[in-house]
């Protein structure tokens, strides 16, 4: 006989998601309110395309800001459509009821650590941030992603957000830092100002990646102590 495919009910299991972020509340309604109002004929898979195209073009624009930094408003217009993509996919397929949760958990992840690669090599290639700042973005990024996947698997929750920052307000930020630089490509004597935001970005997932590590390390060994 025939083995039957497992359901995805039965080999996974759904884990807790923890958004905190300051603008999740907001985010959340108006994520909802736009897949209500999504065209039938637009599915989860084609915002997942979007997203993900949308934020390798990001990547692509810093490149291009390298001779015109006018690039720079156009890499904020993809990292809105960025942001459209890879936050409406699971959005819509809830108020659809069209969840695919290991199918969908993959497949956003995995895009969205290349997509995270596309970026930050862009920024390296720009000139506008050093590529050792770029890379140890890009390394701590990577590093919390693992952290929270391993939760995920582990504890049974799916962390968003950490200390209140999520992807969105990473996007802002980023789109905040384009404006600037648009204007003022060096800061305080010749500094890159994506160098001193980059910085500051490096000590602050640093510090995210030691807290929560050392305190999923905690409640791991006391829910699992020695007999």
């Amino acid at each position: 006989m025939a083995s039957q495919p497992l359901r995805a009910t039965d080999a996974f299991r759904q884990a807790t998601r923890l958004q905190e972020s300051f603008l999740a509340t907001a985010e959340k309604r108006a994520l909802i309110y736009l897949a209500r109002h999504t065209p039938a004929w637009i599915n989860s898979d084609h915002l997942t395309t979007l997203g993900f195209a949308a934020q390798l073009i990001t990547g692509l624009t810093y490149v291009l800001a390298a001779t015109n930094r006018l690039w720079l408003i156009a890499g904020i217009g993809c990292l809105a459509l960025n942001w459209l993509g890879d936050s409406m996919d699971g959005t819509l397929a809830r108020v659809r009821n069209q969840q695919r949760p290991r199918y969908g958990f993959y497949v956003d992840h995995i895009l969205d650590s290349i997509g995270s690669v596309a970026l930050m090599g862009g920024l390296e290639l720009s000139g506008f941030m050093s590529p050792m700042v770029a890379s140890s973005l890009l390394v701590l990024f990577l590093l919390l992603s693992i952290q929270s996947y391993l939760a995920t698997y582990t504890l049974g929750e799916f962390r968003m957000s950490f200390w209140s920052f999520g992807p969105t307000e990473l996007r802002v930020l980023l789109a905040i830092g384009n404006l600037a630089v648009l204007r003022w490509p060096t800061v305080l004597h010749g500094y890159r100002m994506f160098d001193i935001g980059g910085a500051i970005g490096i000590l602050g997932m640093a510090a995210m990646l030691v807290f929560f590590t050392g305190r999923n390390v905690a409640r791991l060994y006391r829910e699992e102590p020695l007999r």
